[in-house]
Formats: C-alpha cells, sequence, structure tokens
C-alpha cells in the first residue's frame, strides 16, 4: 500500500512539472498576478535571454542620490515565468535606499563596488544590521522591511537578485508621505507633529 501511495504521489507531483521550455512575456498582454502570457515561440529570439541594461550606472542625481536599475520581466521578457530576476543597486556618497519590503520575493544582494550598510527587521521588530564590503553576499527574507546606505565616500554598486520575475516593492517613506490621506490621520497613526508630516508630504509629493 505503501508503495501505491509513493507512485501515485510521484505521479501527481509530475504532472505540475513544466510542461514547457519557457514563458517569453507577451508585453503587449496585460500583467497578471502569474506574469505576462507567453509570446508566440515562433517571435522568440535569443534576444528575449539577453540583457545588457544592468551594465551602466544609474542616475543618482534624486532625493536619496540612489538609482536601482531593474531587470523584471517587463524589462527582460524571458525571465517570465522563471521565479527570478535582478537589478542593479548605484548609491553615490550619502545615497540610501529607504526602508522597503518586496511582497512577492525574496532579495540577495551582492557588493561589487564600495561598502553598503544594510538591515533588515524581522517580525519580532528585531534589527539585522551589517556592513557588506565588496564581494560580500546579504540575503533580504520576504517581505520584511529592510534598507540599504553607502557607507564610503565614493559611488558604492551592488546587484541584487530576486526570487521572482516580478518581486514588487513598496518604500514605507512614500506610502506613508506620498498619498492623499489627511495630516490628522497620519498623524494619528505615525506619532509624527503635524509641522513634520506637512513637511515630508511637501518633499514626497503628498497631499492632505
Amino acid at each position: 500500500m505503501f508503495k501505491l501511495l509513493f507512485v501515485f504521489a510521484v505521479l501527481i507531483l509530475s504532472s505540475n512539472a513544466s510542461v514547457q521550455d519557457f514563458c517569453v512575456a507577451d508585453l503587449k498582454g496585460p500583467e497578471s498576478p502569474a506574469g505576462y502570457s507567453c509570446k508566440s515561440v515562433t517571435k522568440v529570439t535569443v534576444n528575449d535571454f539577453v540583457f545588457s541594461g544592468l551594465s551602466a550606472a544609474g542616475n543618482t542625481s534624486n532625493i536619496i542620490k540612489a538609482s536601482v536599475s531593474p531587470a523584471f520581466a517587463a524589462q527582460f521578457p524571458g525571465l517570465n515565468g522563471l521565479g527570478l530576476s535582478a537589478a542593479r543597486l548605484d548609491l553615490a556618497p550619502g545615497g540610501v535606499v529607504p526602508f522597503h519590503t518586496h511582497p512577492g520575493a525574496s532579495e540577495v544582494l551582492l557588493v561589487v563596488q564600495g561598502s553598503i550598510t544594510a538591515a533588515f527587521v524581522s517580525s519580532a521588530n528585531t534589527v539585522y544590521l551589517k556592513t557588506i564590503k565588496k564581494g560580500e553576499l546579504m540575503v533580504f527574507p520576504q517581505g520584511l522591511l529592510h534598507f540599504q546606505v553607502n557607507a564610503v565616500g565614493f559611488n558604492s554598486v551592488a546587484y541584487v537578485f530576486f526570487s521572482s520575475s516580478n518581486p514588487g516593492l513598496q518604500i514605507t517613506d512614500f506610502a506613508l508621505f506620498a498619498n492623499d490621506l489627511s495630516t490628522k490621520l497620519v498623524e494619528a497613526t505615525t506619532f509624527l507633529d503635524e509641522a513634520q508630516i506637512k513637511k515630508l508630504k511637501g518633499v514626497l509629493g503628498g497631499t492632505g
């Protein structure tokens, strides 16, 4: 009986295996939670599986002095359905990627230039903080708040890798202060004073 159940389980698992080699994204169609629909295989070329967008430094002339250049399914159609993606992170001196989450993926960060101070916060509010040097890796579990800060006086560069072709992104500062919630409600839910909230809304484009 045990052998029969084992064989049955193997057959069920095998039936859920991929029945096609790849599903290059059809970017002309809508994106669903499961990803993009597949481009016709007759229209797929090797260029769908090659991406050069991470070779050049991003523009860090912005409020956070940072740039994230993504290689997600929307930019790199060959990743669609494969459960992975990448990005390039450029941090100028003083640059920071503020507290944020990726609801759909875990992240691995590889520093290739300079040093980056990074941390994530567990659901028990424990902080895991480390300054990562060239050649070192740090992992950020899916959905947990984390940040990266340039730890040196020159540009730092890292490549990040995700366990999804569309990891999602929510930056806490923008979620709080770039929306149209009233200042009074933000004050009640964050314990910040009204003047500080209005200042942050002004900087980040919020209303209310």
